[in-house]
């Protein structure tokens, strides 16, 4: 236990070192939750080390490299290579057999959502590329998903300051409403798609 402490702590020591690149990082390697990243990357902000829009600018390209590794995991290695490999990025068997339920009930679509919804939130990209999803739809959707996320924890890190460590707790009454807009995303989405299947049997 110690030494997994060790290994966070000189983590957070380096992501401070690089600053902006430090975020970036910190985020594609996925050791630590983004979460908790975005939120140290908020409290650098507080220091005025960083700049809050950098952090932002930062996170989200960590954030979409990270979610394309997987992708391209998923799409070259199939789900065999992930069920062997990907506790190594804490990703389990729970995960990827509930984001390839998710995939195939709502279609593409789900990657924006998901993103938002525990459990299949860092999995979704795996379907993705085991379908071989078109890269550049895969992109933007994940992208605009990563970006409200990376400015809601790097605005939270930055007002708790140095109780940074607090994000848990603080960002609970945040993340409640934006679980239930996702979800009503989702719901708007299926029901778009079911009305255009029924119109195209209909036709």
């Amino acid at each position: 236990m110690e030494f997994i402490t060790e290994i966070v702590s000189q983590l957070f020591h380096w992501v401070q070192s690089l600053g902006y690149f430090g975020i970036m990082f910190g985020l594609m390697l996925e050791v630590i939750p983004s979460e908790i990243v975005l939120a140290y990357g908020g409290y650098l902000v507080s220091t005025e080390r960083i700049n809050f829009w950098g952090a932002v600018l930062f996170g989200t390209i960590g954030g979409v490299i990270a979610q394309l590794f997987v992708y391209w995991i998923g799409r070259y290695g199939g789900r065999p290579v992930l069920e062997k490999y990907g506790k190594y990025i804490f990703i389990h068997k729970k995960q990827i057999d509930a984001s390839e339920e998710w995939f195939k009930k709502y279609g593409t679509g789900v990657i924006f959502t998901a993103r938002f919804i525990p459990i299949v939130r860092h999995a979704i990209s795996i379907p993705a590329g085991i379908s071989k999803m078109n890269l550049g739809k895969f992109t933007l959707l994940t992208t605009l998903a990563v970006i409200p996320w990376s400015i809601l924890f790097v605005y939270l890190g930055t007002v708790l300051g140095d109780k940074w460590e607090t994000i848990d707790e603080e960002a609970a009454p945040y993340i409640m409403p934006i679980l239930l807009i996702a979800l009503a995303l989702l719901i708007v989405y299926v029901l778009v798609k079911w009305t255009q299947s029924r119109r195209k049997r209909g036709a």
